[in-house]
């Protein structure tokens, strides 16, 4: 499942659960956080100082085979 730096946080946790680690190991507080309805994969990695490459790579590495 290919994920993008526009997504948003929301859609992604909602269609692809097992990616909610990932944001937990990035320490990313975004699960339950009002404002995952409206940030994109983007800005939550600028608001968090996370690297979107690494951070897009760990995504698309969680997907199950």
């Amino acid at each position: 499942m290919p994920f993008r730096s526009d997504d948003l946080v929301d859609d992604i946790m909602r269609s692809a659960p097992h990616t909610i680690r990932v944001f937990l190991e990035f320490r990313m507080a975004c699960v339950g956080c009002p404002i995952a309805c409206f940030h994109t994969v983007d800005d939550a990695c600028r608001e968090h100082g996370i690297d979107r490459a690494k951070f897009l790579a760990a995504l698309c590495e969680s997907v199950p085979a």
